[in-house]
């Protein structure tokens, strides 16, 4: 997407989606530029930090083979294959041959315990799964429960032959043909099952067709700057058993010819991400907020030379303190931009063509079309509080929850995917995001966000992370009650706390500010890093027995 001379109005006019009859992911995103020229597609960097390259072309011959050996041992067109595996490049081929095979990938969070495996391996119906030592050490106890699953492939080998059905992935590799022809799947024929990262009941698997990839194109090129302008490697933290890291990164960047970093990281660092993007030249990053939070806590930043054209952020609001931060410390504006894993990318923030409106979560991406509604789905004047609404048909939009034909009915109001977020939207189009629907806190007759109560916090330099909440309250109904993480240095005892209700009260309204304050070592917070609010409601609403 080409900016230079544009208007924000002018991209929106002259945009128009172009999506083909016959589409398949893996051919657009790997098999197109295998053209023998060794086009760079992936730096595989391990922990000991040797990286290891992939051109097109062997991405290509390996998941070719892959398919192949898919087949062989019995997988079929339509069939689940779970990933459940790290940034890596073995996660990468197996997405590829599944996509080229037609049959349905499932990726898979590398550090889900037992019990999420099981119930995303069972409801999905997995016929095949991709995974390392460690995963199959999960399986052990659950296996016997998962009678459709019949193929599993070891990454790391050693576990290959002891029982049926477990194999060598790289060894089933070797001794596979690499001639194999794609599958000829149409834009909405099914191509991805991504677990939702609900916090309360059991997660809903979001059902996505391969133009999934082309609706998610306008909104990553707008967030990234123009992309792939100036592109030259691109890199996230965030896993690729989810849709940021997926499909905000790895498959946009693979369709427009743009090679990728890979590095798993147990437990994000900060100072080793900026290790990495300095030593690899990163150009284009995708920085969950809980990552840039993390981030900005790191002590003389200055030491790293970035070679950072454009950083975007998404999944919580990220607030003037972090957009200033990334300004001074990383050299760009942070483009903010919102979705669901049920639809994705649809508002954005691009500071390419206009100056960020800081508390906005941007404005429409060219090709969708997203208002406020209300629980009905009608929409509503500018200024007012109320769901943000997707119009469908949207080719970013899911198919439906897999086997959950009710929820799916539920999830939408008329013509409007009711993302259950709350927002206001002006007159010039720019979203504010208010919080979840169940995160909006009563107090007083007031309507009150979170979002900006915790953003306030953070600029208190004792405040590592917030979480806010609304706790019953005879008088208010609600409370506002913070949940702090201090910096290290700082004692959490009434004077701080004090201190930093009157560092809220004098920059917020009145009525924002947390009347209650405890200072606490971690928060509760979703394999996504987003913070578990409702987590730390029911923990309040069990100590008062309300």
């Amino acid at each position: 997407m080409k900016l230079e001379g544009q208007t924000y109005e002018s991209v929106t006019a002259d945009f128009a989606w172009n999506i083909p009859v016959n589409y398949n992911i893996g051919v657009d995103t790997c098999d197109k530029w295998a053209d023998g020229s060794g086009r760079v597609a992936l730096i595989y960097e391990d922990h000991d930090g040797k990286a290891t390259k992939y051109s097109f072309d062997q991405l290509k011959s390996l998941s070719d083979r892959f398919a192949n050996s898919l087949l062989r041992h019995g997988a079929r067109r339509g069939d689940r294959v779970a990933i459940f595996l790290p940034q890596s490049a073995e996660t990468a081929i197996a997405h590829l041959a599944v996509y080229k095979a037609g049959m349905i990938a499932v990726p898979l969070f590398a550090l889900f315990g037992v019990d999420a495996i099981e119930h995303r391996l069972g409801d999905s119906g997995t016929v095949a799964l991709i995974t390392d030592l460690s995963g199959i050490e999960k399986l052990r106890e659950i296996q016997q429960s998962l009678p459709e699953l019949q193929s599993i492939y070891n990454v790391d080998g050693g576990e290959a032959g002891t029982q049926a059905g477990i194999y060598s992935f790289w060894g089933e590799l070797q001794a596979a043909s690499s001639d194999f022809t794609p599958v000829e799947t149409t834009a909405d024929d099914p191509a991805v099952i991504i677990y939702t990262s609900g916090t309360t009941g059991k997660s809903k698997g979001a059902l996505h067709a391969h133009r999934v990839l082309l609706g998610h194109l306008p909104g990553v090129e707008l967030s990234q700057q123009g992309f792939p302008t100036d592109a030259t490697l691109m890199w996230t933290p965030a896993d690729w058993a989810w849709i940021g890291g997926l499909f905000d990164v790895l498959l946009p960047a693979w369709h427009h010819g743009v090679p990728v970093l890979a590095r798993r990281f147990v437990k994000f660092d900060g100072e080793a991400a900026f290790d990495l993007m300095e030593r690899h030249g990163v150009s284009h990053t995708f920085l969950p907020p809980t990552a840039l939070k993390m981030m900005r806590t790191v002590e003389r930043p200055e030491r790293w030379s970035l070679s950072l054209k454009s950083v975007a952020s998404g999944g919580e609001t990220l607030g003037e303190e972090l957009i200033e931060w990334g300004r001074n410390t990383l050299g760009v504006t942070i483009n903010e931009f919102y979705g669901q894993t049920e639809c994705n990318v649809v508002l954005s923030s691009c500071a390419a063509l206009y100056e960020p409106h800081i508390g906005a979560i941007g404005r429409c991406v060219p090709g969708h079309r997203v208002k406020i509604v209300d629980d009905a789905g009608q929409e509503q004047p500018p200024g007012t509080i109320g769901n943000i609404g997707v119009e469908s048909p949207d080719p970013v939009m899911f198919l439906g929850y897999w086997q959950h034909e009710a929820a799916t009915r539920e999830k939408y109001r008329g013509r409007y995917l009711v993302t259950g977020d709350l927002a206001t939207c002006d007159q010039d189009g720019f979203f504010r995001f208010v919080g979840r629907d169940d995160d909006v806190i009563t107090s007083a007759g007031y309507r009150i966000g979170p979002g900006a109560i915790e953003d306030s916090l953070l600029r208190h330099p004792a405040v590592y992370m917030a979480a806010v909440i609304g706790a019953p309250d005879s008088a208010r109904t609600e409370i506002v009650m913070a949940f702090i993480v201090l910096n290290p240095g700082f004692v959490g005892d009434e004077n701080l706390a004090r201190d930093i209700q009157q560092h809220v009260k004098t920059r917020l309204a009145a009525h924002e500010y947390p009347r209650e304050i405890r200072f606490v070592e971690t928060l509760p917070m979703t394999a996504t890093g987003k913070v578990m609010r409702k987590e730390l409601r029911l923990q309040v609403v069990s100590e008062n027995g309300t």
